[in-house]
């Protein structure tokens, strides 16, 4: 299985699931929701592959406030594919991601 983790100006994010940060450890996406000043800086995505005990880096993605102040709006939509079907083992655990994005 791989993992995903992002890294925020060279220090590891450590993101809660009940906060405003969001990584989705089906795709790696990262959600950020209610940009603040704080938020800005460098992005970078680091996979890992436990079994292989192996972690690749991507490219740093910069994160910048636009000056205008315009935000725009847009439909609601949910971002995350869903599988035709889950399958789990009876007694086991299993989580299915939904993000939902809109204003």
């Amino acid at each position: 299985g791989l993992s995903y983790t992002w890294i925020f100006n060279n220090n590891t994010l450590y993101v809660q699931e009940d906060s405003r940060r969001f990584v989705s450890q089906e795709t790696g996406n990262l959600y950020l929701a209610k940009v603040e000043p704080s938020d800005v800086g460098n992005y970078t995505c680091v996979v890992t592959n436990a079994k292989a005990d192996q972690s690749v880096w991507g490219p740093p993605t910069p994160l910048t406030l636009r000056s205008d102040g315009v935000m725009g709006e847009y439909e609601p939509k949910i971002e995350v594919r869903f599988p035709e079907t889950a399958y789990a083992a009876k007694g086991s655990s299993v989580k299915l991601e939904c993000f939902a994005l809109g204003k």
